[in-house]
């Protein structure tokens, strides 16, 4: 009689009654899952939180530009700083020389304490105006009052909680891409680097990933710590599996399933342009969240007079597919095509799309911190 196969499932068990517990970098959402920050605050907020632990993500590269290399920096750094494990493949001879090109966070906004904006600072003045109607002989019975004033304190202050006492972020860094990450972030232990040209077939790789994944195996209790898993153009031409796409797409389905069952997130960047189109429909099919990147043409006339703020894009991000864990209700974005800019030069930022006006009227970009706008025209351009 044939064994039983094993089934993998998007569905987990939560088995635990009281709320768990997890390690720095992680955040609890809907429904039981956990997310992992991409390292890239306005990416969370599109995905609603970011990547879902458990969940096999793929970025499709541009040819005319290395955009995807933005998304893997900052991916691989946030989990470097939070001091999570990480394994990176890549098809250069030596991989590990590209930990010297990972941001550093910004110092600027972690040395100063974050700055209440006027209605925060307004709620907060009248929460502790209101402190002074209960005086030392009414505690007894004005406790329910007291409590009221209390949770109104916390509700105002609430956003600071968010990055701890010492003004550092806990969950989502932005990071300086000028600045290099301390050496002591890329020395330690927990980085493994796996050249894709030394493997001769994709059974090494495989199983350097089994091994990795194997330290976060899936449980209902507390996380102690996740694993990322950052490949870069997994289709490149140096690999001598390249032109094996039936291997490829049996490593991508054997990776996911070992992902679902670990407490990890992993990442495959690949030039869709080096795939025969019906497998890079299979590829697609198989990521749970699905992204794409595209460089902007020089000088396109045809998108300067179309959207605000041109002249400082330096390509889009499309997002295709969002994993949905622990649910069947698909996720509805508001805008599926978003701007890539550098602020300052130093600072990656996504943006909804936003049409120039044409009356000569001023037009503004709305940024993902204030909300996407779900009638935008030019939010949903495929790529």
């Amino acid at each position: 009689m044939a064994a039983a196969k094993t089934r993998t499932s998007t569905f987990s068990r939560n088995l635990s009654t009281a709320s768990p517990s997890h390690g720095p970098g992680l955040k609890c959402g809907p429904n039981g899952t956990v997310f992992l920050s991409s390292g890239i605050p306005d990416l969370d907020k599109i995905l609603g939180g970011g990547f879902s632990l458990g969940s096999l993500v793929m970025v499709m590269e541009d040819a005319e530009a290395p955009h995807h290399m933005l998304l893997l920096r900052n991916f691989m750094a946030q989990g470097l700083v939070l001091g999570q494990h990480l394994l990176y493949s890549s098809p250069a001879r030596d991989p590990r020389g590209f930990l010297g090109t990972l941001p550093s966070p910004a110092a600027s906004k972690d040395d100063k304490p974050r700055e209440l904006d006027p209605d925060q600072e307004k709620g907060l003045r009248i929460a502790w105006q209101y402190k002074k109607y209960f005086g030392e002989n009414q505690l007894d019975g004005q406790r329910g009052s007291l409590s009221l004033v209390y949770s109104l304190f916390i509700l105002l202050a609430g956003p600071l909680c968010e990055h701890g006492a010492d003004g550092k972020h806990e969950y989502s860094n932005e990071f300086d891409l000028r600045k290099p990450l301390e050496r002591h972030f890329i020395n330690g232990p927990r980085i493994d680097c796996v050249s894709i040209q030394d493997c001769p077939d994709l059974s090494t790789l495989r199983d350097r990933c089994a091994t990795f994944l194997s330290q976060f195996p899936r449980n209902d209790g507390s996380i102690s710590c996740a694993g990322r898993i950052a490949i870069q153009s997994f289709c490149a031409p140096q690999c001598a599996y390249s032109n094996m796409e039936w291997d490829m797409l049996s490593f991508i389905r054997s990776l996911k399933s070992m992902v679902r069952s670990s407490n990890s997130v992993a990442i495959i960047t690949f030039p869709p342009s080096l795939l025969s189109p019906s497998f890079c429909k299979r590829w697609q099919h198989m990521a749970d969240t699905l992204l794409s990147v595209k460089a902007i043409q020089d000088e396109d006339k045809e998108l300067a007079q179309l959207l605000t703020g041109y002249q400082d894009m330096v390509g889009f991000l499309n997002v295709h597919k969002v994993a949905r864990i622990n649910t069947q209700v698909p996720v509805i974005l508001e805008a599926t095509t978003f701007s890539i800019k550098l602020q300052k030069r130093r600072y990656l930022v996504l943006e909804c799309l936003n049409q120039a006006p044409v009356d000569g009227s001023s037009g503004t970009s709305y940024g993902t911190s204030g909300g996407c706008s779900s009638s935008s025209k030019t939010g949903n351009l495929d790529f």
